[in-house]
């Protein structure tokens, strides 16, 4: 979790003055943690600090209120979590943005900054680690958000437009997509979305990180096969393809007469989704984010190299 400037920038630059609430500090339960936040502009705002109570009457307020709040969650607005939560409201400008753009960490707070503060920071840098969003000595400090996961989708057709719906919203992915044409992509596509045309997308697989993530699922069947054998000789995280098993089976032999082990080619999986929740595009787009997310659950979030080019 860090301080979104990409999405502030956006929000300025559309709506003008921007308001943006982040949660600074909790005590007990939260429905969210600190460093989660919302942008509020006139008219209409994103992102959340935990929907409910809290939400609504923070989002009312923020356009004419600035600096910390503490709210004690069951006292003060009635809801079950019991906890207390501090809220820091900033509002930004297309000059006071202009201050943020080139930091990888943003703190501020009143006066002159703490020296605890400075040595947490300097610590940080020299630790080439961000720290955790946190409220210190009355000081914010946030990293600036990097996505920090990769995934390549291939394919634009019905469940490749699913899969980014469901994961453009997820900040520390960063998507790239990939097909053969222009004309195959929606017209709008998500901020944190890379579109790839490509006559011939196989030939991308070298350019994609090995710790990505990629779900195949194209067109066509060579094309899938095509990108199998690829992602196999790159190196990948997570592999996932579009299909049925009288599929993979085809592709499991072709892919060992290549030269690929049984156990490397047992890492990608195919089909991909969860097969109870069904066949709709929208359903395995939800059950590949579960795939996904349960990379990190198992503490795999590192998306480790597993290149079976290496291991020949």
């Amino acid at each position: 979790m860090g301080f979104d400037l990409d999405a502030l920038s956006a929000a300025v630059d559309q709506h003008g003055t921007v308001a943006r609430v982040v949660i600074a500090d909790v005590a007990g339960s939260s429905p969210r943690d600190v460093g989660a936040a919302m942008l509020v502009w006139n008219g209409g705002q994103s992102g959340t600090i935990g929907g409910g109570a809290l939400e609504y009457q923070a989002a009312q307020v923020a356009l004419s209120k600035n600096g910390i709040s503490r709210h004690a969650l069951g006292p003060e607005l009635g809801q079950c979590c019991g906890g207390a939560v501090t809220l820091l409201t900033e509002h930004y400008t297309a000059e006071t943005l202009a201050d943020l753009h080139g930091k990888t960490i943003i703190a501020r707070g009143p006066g002159t900054r703490p020296l605890a503060v400075q040595r947490l920071l300097d610590r940080a840098r020299a630790q080439g680690q961000p720290p955790a969003p946190q409220l210190h000595q009355g000081w914010m400090i946030e990293p600036v958000l990097r996505p920090s996961r990769h995934v390549w989708i291939w394919g634009a057709g019905h469940v490749g437009r699913a899969l980014v719906n469901t994961l453009a919203p997820m900040p520390d992915l960063a998507l790239t997509w990939v097909d053969t044409g222009r004309d195959r992509f929606p017209d709008a596509i998500p901020p944190n979305v890379t579109i790839l045309p490509a006559s011939d997308p196989a030939r991308l697989m070298a350019h994609a990180p090995q710790t990505a993530a990629h779900l195949i699922l194209t067109y066509s069947h060579e094309l899938d096969f095509q990108l199998c054998h690829a992602a196999l000789t790159r190196g990948f995280n997570f592999a996932g393809v579009i299909g049925s098993k009288t599929k993979w089976a085809r592709f499991r032999k072709r892919l060992a007469a290549l030269g690929h082990t049984p156990a490397q080619i047992a890492r990608i999986t195919c089909p991909i989704g969860q097969k109870q929740l069904g066949k709709h595009p929208q359903a395995i787009a939800i059950g590949v984010a579960s795939q996904l997310l349960t990379l990190e659950t198992k503490g795999e979030s590192a998306w480790t190299i597993h290149s079976s080019a290496s291991r020949a």
